[in-house]
């Protein structure tokens, strides 16, 4: 009798330990998953930072065509044009994976 006695706490510490090791490891996959929307929010923030810049330095652009010389003038707004395309590009790009990402959600 006295080994059955012994054998019973160590079958209730182990069904313990696999207990709290399945809550550890379900911790740990909520916590990866935490861990990979931050990184792609990190990203998104990135991305919208980089559309910020480029969005000024169109305004830059577009203020300096003020003083451009009018043989330059040609040549300043194509660069402008050029890059107000890329930046719409970019913009739509953006837009329509969030548009999807939050569609799903």
């Amino acid at each position: 009798m006295s080994s059955t006695k012994s054998q019973t706490p160590s079958y209730a510490r182990k069904a313990y330990e696999d207990k709290v090791a399945a809550h550890v490891l379900e911790a740990k996959a909520r916590l990866e998953q935490f861990e990979a929307k931050i990184k792609r929010a990190q990203g998104d923030l990135n991305t919208i930072n980089a559309l910020k810049a480029a969005k000024q330095n169109i305004d830059r652009k577009l203020q300096d065509l003020r003083k451009v010389s009018d043989a330059n003038v040609s040549r300043a707004k194509a660069d402008i044009d050029a890059d107000v395309a890329a930046l719409e590009a970019a913009l739509h790009e953006f837009g329509g994976t969030h548009t999807t990402t939050a569609a799903h959600k």
